[in-house]
C-alpha cells in the first residue's frame, strides 16, 4: 500500500479495508490532501476528524481490500 503514495503518480488511500485510487483528483495532487493527509495510507482513523465521511472516497474506484 505504501508504494502508492502518489510520488509515482499512482494514488491510493485505505478506509474500513477498501482500497480506492484517488490518483485522478485534484484534491489528491501528488498524493497530498489538503497537506493533512498522504495516499498510500489506511486513513480509517483520519476520516473519524474529517468534516465529511467515508462517502466521498466511494465516488472513487474501489480497487481492492487490504489483507493482513
Amino acid at each position: 500500500m505504501s508504494q502508492f503514495d502518489g510520488r509515482d503518480g499512482v494514488s491510493y488511500v485505505a478506509c474500513e479495508g477498501k482500497v480506492y485510487d484517488v490518483s485522478g483528483s485534484f484534491i489528491w495532487k501528488k498524493g497530498r490532501h489538503w497537506v493533512t493527509h498522504r495516499a498510500g495510507q489506511d486513513l480509517t482513523e483520519a476520516l473519524n476528524d474529517a468534516p465529511h465521511g467515508d462517502q466521498l472516497l466511494q465516488r472513487f474506484p474501489l480497487i481492492g481490500e487490504l489483507v493482513d
